[in-house]
């Protein structure tokens, strides 16, 4: 009798505990488990030989910008990481936010994510610098990957990731693509020696930087170099630049807190002035950017009339485009192909439509495949040229 009693207690404590536990487990959120692909059928097949990590940074009014330029760079191989400045409207949060969550291939894949707690981006401060330190640290605590590149909704890509994967496959996972130098010229006295204070550091309101009467000297515990602010760091150097085991990192981090256009020297003076670093540093930045002459603060819009040029360049981003600009169709249609606002060519790609293989989703069997084209050819070229013992024993001078 005892026994029963036992048994009959033990299987109504179990009934009510898996009552409770089970709903328990099925509300916790997804969040918590590892942003890797989530489909068995997918884990066995082989993988891609190297992996990007996206920063895509948007501002108030780039919703459309933004939900374009992601489709055009999505690869189920790559992790992408979206950040739409706080000072953005909610109602063009909850639209990224709804693209995102509503898209089949990224729920299915698990690889595209939103910054939940975003910044506020002054331009020209080192707001815009903590952003993408801020975003080199989620992502090394988040994924494996071999590149960081940041990019914002207003550039666009001119090869497909499977031309930029293949491309990459060969080199050594140690270099940065960082555009630099240290001939400051009018920089000197309009960048360096100015100080000015980021009110984004500490206020919820936007607005402008603002300017300290004294100026300062140059610097003698380093040397200054400058560039181009968008970047290709190695995922070894983006650790050193989060969690250094030097000081320089942090200091340079510091002092660029007073620079105006910080993104524009931050990393080429840290990684200039570190023994480890600046043997790997290959100077330019791979994207197309055109300047008016004299140059003014921002880069000319491309359009159509620079295509062939853009072509010519090899290089795998271009910036800036206007919104909907026609150019962006005829780089969809010739060089991603890119059909009815699908995902650019890809080895993964499920392929529908009649007259065109339009990319619409994941084909399970076809993780892990590449099918590069030219865009690969001309950016193997490129960067053929840029290792070469003429041009890579060049840098950081």
């Amino acid at each position: 009798m005892g026994i029963k009693l036992f048994m009959i207690s033990f299987m109504v404590t179990s009934i009510l505990f898996s009552l409770l536990y089970i709903p328990t487990k099925l509300t916790t959120p997804i969040a918590k488990y590892s942003h890797v692909i989530n489909l068995n059928m997918l884990k066995d097949l082989k993988p891609y030989p190297v992996t990007f990590a996206y920063l895509i940074s948007a501002s108030r009014g780039d919703a459309k910008r933004l939900t374009r330029v992601l489709k055009a760079l999505y690869h189920p191989g790559n992790y992408y990481l979206i950040h739409v400045d706080a000072d953005a409207p909610e109602k063009e949060h909850r639209e990224i936010a709804e693209f995102v969550s509503s898209d089949p291939v990224f729920g299915l894949v698990g690889n595209v994510w939103i910054v939940g707690k975003p910044n506020l981006v002054t331009y020209r401060g080192p707001t815009m610098l903590a952003t993408t330190l801020h975003a080199m640290s989620i992502l090394l605590r988040t994924c494996k990957w071999d590149w960081f590149i940041n990019l914002s909704a207003s550039d666009y890509p001119l090869v497909t990731q499977d031309d930029l994967i293949d491309a990459f496959s060969t080199l050594p996972r140690n270099l940065n693509f960082i555009q630099h130098s240290s001939r400051l010229g009018w920089k000197l006295n309009k960048r360096a020696k100015p100080i000015m204070i980021d009110p984004g550091l500490s206020s919820l309101n936007k607005s402008e930087i603002w300017w300290v009467i004294k100026q300062r000297s140059l610097p003698t515990a380093f040397k200054l170099y400058t560039g181009s602010a968008w970047t290709i760091l190695s995922r070894s150097f983006a650790e050193y630049s989060i969690v250094g085991w030097d000081n320089l990192p942090r200091t340079l981090l510091l002092y660029y807190t007073n620079f105006v256009s910080s993104p524009e020297g931050y990393f080429q003076t840290v990684i200039c002035n570190s023994e480890d670093y600046k043997n790997t540093t290959v100077n330019h930045d791979l994207h197309y950017i055109t300047w008016d002459t004299p140059p003014k603060q921002h880069p000319r819009s491309l359009g159509v009339k620079d295509y062939r040029r853009m072509i010519l360049s090899s290089r795998p981003f271009a910036r800036k485009f206007k919104r909907n600009d026609p150019v962006l169709d005829k780089i969809d249609r010739e060089l991603l192909k890119r059909y009815k606002g699908q995902f650019a060519h890809g080895g993964w790609c499920t392929r529908s439509g009649k007259r065109h293989g339009t990319c619409s989703g994941l084909q399970n069997e076809n993780y892990g495949v590449l099918r590069p084209g030219p865009g690969s050819r001309r950016l193997q070229n490129l960067l053929t040229k840029l290792l070469s013992e003429k041009n890579f024993k060049r840098q950081c001078r």
